[in-house]
């Protein structure tokens, strides 16, 4: 929940937690979370990764689209986050491709 909280407090929007521990081995929940634009998704994928790292000792081991900003991809293992811009979100629809993931409740804090 540090991630998706830390994307909420950089204005990330539509922020979805999946349990994905009874479909697949190789990770544990996917964490997805929309920006406005590269500079929000830059902001985002940097303070979830000074949180996850500094924060708990979570290591990234991987990162992927930070230049291109239309999907940028945070692995660390059982997490892995997905910072999208709407677009892009919206193409890959993974909430429909993972359909059979257990929703993890997140409420947004009130405004």
């Amino acid at each position: 929940m540090v991630a998706a909280r830390t994307a909420e407090a950089n204005r990330g929007r539509d922020i979805a937690v999946l349990d994905m521990r009874a479909i697949t081995p190789m990770f544990d929940y996917f964490v997805l979370a929309t920006g406005s634009s590269r500079r929000q998704l830059h902001a985002m994928s940097e303070e979830i990764d000074h949180a996850l790292e500094e924060g708990l000792g979570d290591k990234r081991l991987g990162i992927e689209g930070y230049i291109e900003s239309r999907w940028i991809l945070l692995d660390y293992g059982d997490i892995v986050i997905h910072l999208f811009e709407p677009e892009t979100r919206e193409y890959y629809a993974l909430e429909e491709l993972w359909a059979h993931a257990k929703r993890v409740p997140f409420e947004p804090k009130p405004v």
